[in-house]
Protein backbone atom coordinates (compact mmCIF):
# COMPACT_ATOMS: atom_id res chain seq x y z
CA UNK A 1 0.00 0.00 0.00
CA UNK A 2 1.31 3.73 -1.10
CA UNK A 3 0.87 6.25 1.59
CA UNK A 4 -0.41 9.74 0.27
CA UNK A 5 1.69 12.49 0.91
CA UNK A 6 0.55 16.19 0.40
CA UNK A 7 2.97 18.67 -1.45
CA UNK A 8 3.09 22.15 -2.81
CA UNK A 9 4.37 22.36 -6.65
CA UNK A 10 5.07 25.32 -7.84
CA UNK A 11 2.75 25.64 -11.38
CA UNK A 12 2.75 28.10 -14.05
CA UNK A 13 -0.43 28.28 -16.27
CA UNK A 14 -0.18 30.18 -19.45
CA UNK A 15 -1.58 30.61 -22.39
CA UNK A 16 -0.22 29.51 -25.53
CA UNK A 17 -2.23 29.87 -29.39
CA UNK A 18 -5.84 28.58 -27.67
CA UNK A 19 -4.60 26.29 -25.30
CA UNK A 20 -3.88 26.63 -21.16
CA UNK A 21 -0.62 24.98 -20.10
CA UNK A 22 0.17 23.66 -16.83
CA UNK A 23 3.84 23.08 -16.04
CA UNK A 24 5.66 22.32 -13.48
CA UNK A 25 9.27 22.49 -13.13
CA UNK A 26 9.43 20.39 -9.66
CA UNK A 27 8.84 17.10 -12.21
CA UNK A 28 9.34 18.91 -15.91
CA UNK A 29 5.52 17.57 -15.94
CA UNK A 30 3.21 19.61 -18.51
CA UNK A 31 -0.13 19.11 -19.66
CA UNK A 32 -3.11 21.39 -22.00
CA UNK A 33 -7.04 22.45 -21.48
CA UNK A 34 -9.16 24.65 -23.18
CA UNK A 35 -9.30 26.80 -20.20
CA UNK A 36 -7.23 27.39 -17.26
CA UNK A 37 -9.53 25.26 -14.99
CA UNK A 38 -9.74 22.16 -17.35
CA UNK A 39 -5.97 22.55 -17.38
CA UNK A 40 -5.35 22.55 -13.55
CA UNK A 41 -7.93 19.67 -13.85
CA UNK A 42 -5.64 17.62 -15.78
CA UNK A 43 -2.51 18.40 -14.36
CA UNK A 44 -3.82 17.15 -11.41
CA UNK A 45 -4.95 13.55 -13.21
CA UNK A 46 -1.31 13.92 -14.45
CA UNK A 47 0.79 14.11 -11.68
CA UNK A 48 -0.94 11.39 -9.97
CA UNK A 49 -0.74 9.08 -13.24
CA UNK A 50 3.11 10.34 -13.37
CA UNK A 51 3.34 8.89 -9.52
CA UNK A 52 1.32 5.77 -10.51
CA UNK A 53 4.05 4.98 -13.64
CA UNK A 54 6.93 5.12 -11.58
CA UNK A 55 5.86 3.74 -8.13
CA UNK A 56 5.03 0.46 -10.96
CA UNK A 57 8.07 1.04 -12.84
CA UNK A 58 10.22 0.98 -9.25
CA UNK A 59 11.65 4.32 -10.54
CA UNK A 60 10.23 6.48 -7.72
CA UNK A 61 13.60 7.16 -5.84
CA UNK A 62 15.78 8.00 -8.67
CA UNK A 63 13.25 10.05 -10.70
CA UNK A 64 12.47 12.23 -7.90
CA UNK A 65 16.42 12.77 -6.71
CA UNK A 66 16.90 13.33 -10.65
CA UNK A 67 14.19 16.53 -10.48
CA UNK A 68 15.74 17.43 -7.48
CA UNK A 69 13.64 16.08 -4.73
CA UNK A 70 14.87 15.05 -1.17
CA UNK A 71 13.88 12.83 1.34
CA UNK A 72 13.60 13.61 4.76
CA UNK A 73 14.00 10.48 6.54
CA UNK A 74 14.49 11.61 10.20
CA UNK A 75 11.44 13.81 10.34
CA UNK A 76 9.26 11.81 8.60
CA UNK A 77 8.31 13.57 5.99
CA UNK A 78 8.81 11.82 3.06
CA UNK A 79 9.71 13.27 -0.46
CA UNK A 80 10.49 17.47 -0.44
CA UNK A 81 9.96 19.11 -3.73
CA UNK A 82 12.76 21.44 -5.00
CA UNK A 83 12.40 24.98 -3.79
CA UNK A 84 11.28 26.75 -7.04
CA UNK A 85 12.21 30.72 -7.69
CA UNK A 86 10.89 32.64 -10.48
CA UNK A 87 10.80 36.49 -10.60
CA UNK A 88 10.17 38.41 -13.73
CA UNK A 89 13.13 40.36 -15.16
CA UNK A 90 13.56 43.43 -17.36
CA UNK A 91 15.82 42.43 -20.13
CA UNK A 92 16.80 43.94 -23.35
CA UNK A 93 16.59 41.96 -26.78
CA UNK A 94 17.37 42.72 -30.50
CA UNK A 95 14.19 42.76 -32.57
CA UNK A 96 14.76 43.86 -36.20
CA UNK A 97 13.39 47.80 -37.74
Amino acid sequence: MVKLQNVKLTVFIFREGDKYIAYTPALDLSTCGDSSEQAKRRFEEIVKIFFEEIIEMGTLDTVLEECGWRKEKELDKGWIPPEIDHSIEEVKIPIPS
